[in-house]
């Protein structure tokens, strides 16, 4: 069955006309269809989102005054809690839509049972990823370093690190039930004052308190613990019941299996076009990794505009209004457009300077001028994409969403980016090949947004 041939699911409990007349005012939705109202979910949403990488480039400095070891040892440790941290994401993700279709039907106590379930669930992976990572953690880096120094201070690293998973995974859950409910203030001071007292702790520990590389990890665990304690509390002051519910944590997790498939493709053709682009030269995958973390930071800018799309988007649809479904879908789907090729402005004018900033080797600077007309042309379009995500994971339509990844990377980056290896094409042919995965996603996205078949109304399973 073609992507666009996929049923929806249905919903099972439908608003009745006139219903909405019914709901308490303070139960419901704000109007979504206003640019501020956007702003309002986007901008907290970002701050929320960037807290994460700079704290971690804060870490990544303390550490790196202890030499050479601990650094690798941090950034191979790091690499593998970022799993968890990949986790987090698609539970947040998941648990927004669900959540704010309740929240727009009126029923905020069931937006907060989406939370609680989101919390068991996280509550138990996180703990079998404590678990897993006492196990793993010397085999899984002697994997990634080659320097036995270095592998044997990552897995010490890691067993303390990753006893804060089962916080930040709750964290994650109370993020997307409260963006679901449309409350960015809390995550917002939860996130940056467990993240501050992180970034305080981490010096203090390392180079003071003598604990050095472990220092690093408890801090790590002391504001993850922390902050998933935050949000565990806030679901609880709600007053609603902490019973788990096993048919409400299943579906949560075909939803969530649905975010995993279609992120496991991301990551495949990311390093997929990492293995190829180092494959033509040192110079050829360093300007790749320059070019890259820039299209990752404008994704990260970009999916503050998709958080809202979710939120707002959920909320229209559980509210069973189709006309503010569309109007939100279309102003934010604008909003993305717009903030795309503002970013694409910004990255012309910048041909000259932004890559020097990142190296002043002459053959890299050489290489990253052959990516970076691919990297301005693709932004408006990404700008687009990122947006329309948002909009089909608000209204559940994931499983689209994750055909429409696969079919990219199957049927356009990959045989694209492997073909520009065999034909020497250079890293002008790997950034094709990202075009090409992109500018299929917007199509693919654009066609599926217009045909307003990802707009199903009522309250969903």
């Amino acid at each position: 069955m073609s992507p666009s041939a996929e049923p929806n699911p249905q919903p099972t409990a439908p608003a009745e006309p006139g219903s909405a007349a019914r709901v308490p005012e303070a139960d419901r939705a704000p109007d979504p269809a206003t640019a501020r109202r956007i702003a309002a979910l986007a901008l907290p949403a970002l701050v929320v989102l960037a807290a994460e990488p700079l704290y971690v480039l804060v870490d990544t400095a303390v550490v790196g005054h202890l030499g050479s070891v601990p650094l690798a040892a941090v950034a191979v440790g790091g690499t593998v809690m970022s799993v968890a941290v990949w986790f987090g994401t698609l539970m947040a993700y998941g648990t927004t839509g669900r959540a704010a279709r309740r929240f727009g039907a009126g029923d905020r106590a069931a937006a907060v049972a989406e939370g609680v379930q989101a919390s068991w669930l996280a509550l138990a992976l996180g703990m079998l990823l404590a678990l897993a990572g006492q196990l793993a953690a010397g085999p899984v880096t002697r994997a990634l370093a080659a320097d036995p120094a270095a592998a044997d201070a990552a897995a010490g690293w890691l067993r303390i690190a990753v006893l804060g998973a089962p916080g930040l995974l709750l964290a994650a859950a109370g993020n997307g039930w409260m963006r679901g409910v449309q409350d960015t203030r809390r995550p917002l001071l939860y996130v940056l004052g467990a993240n501050v007292l992180s970034a305080v702790l981490c010096p203090l520990l390392v180079y003071p308190a003598g604990l050095g590389l472990t220092g690093s990890a408890i801090a790590n665990v002391l504001a993850q613990t922390l902050s998933g304690v935050l949000f565990l509390l806030a679901v609880v002051r709600e007053g609603a019941s902490l019973r788990p519910d096993p048919a409400v944590i299943l579906r949560q997790v075909v939803l969530g299996r649905d975010l995993l498939i279609r992120g496991g493709a991301f990551q495949v053709c990311w390093l997929s076009a990492t293995a190829v682009a180092a494959r033509f030269g040192v110079a050829a995958v360093g300007a790749h990794q320059i070019a890259l973390q820039l299209w990752f930071f404008l994704a990260l800018v970009l999916d503050a505009v998709a958080i809202a799309a979710q939120s707002l988007v959920g909320a229209a649809l559980g509210a069973s209004d189709a006309a503010a479904a569309r109007s939100v879908a279309r102003r934010v789907t604008l909003a993305g457009a717009v903030a795309g090729a503002g970013f694409a402005v910004l990255a012309a004018a910048g041909a000259g300077v932004v890559p020097a900033l990142f190296t002043s080797d002459p053959a890299v600077l050489h290489q990253a001028a052959v990516v970076w007309p691919w990297f301005v042309g693709l932004l408006p379009f990404a700008g687009v994409v990122y947006a329309l995500d948002g909009v089909l994971i608000g209204a559940g339509d994931v499983a689209f969403l994750r055909n429409v990844t696969i079919v990219a990377a199957l049927a356009g980056f990959l045989p694209a980016i492997w073909l520009a290896y065999a034909l020497d094409l250079g890293l002008g042919g790997v950034w094709a090949g990202l075009g090409l995965f992109t500018l299929v996603r917007f199509t693919m996205l654009v066609v599926r947004w217009r045909s307003g078949r990802w707009a199903v109304l009522g309250v969903t399973r």
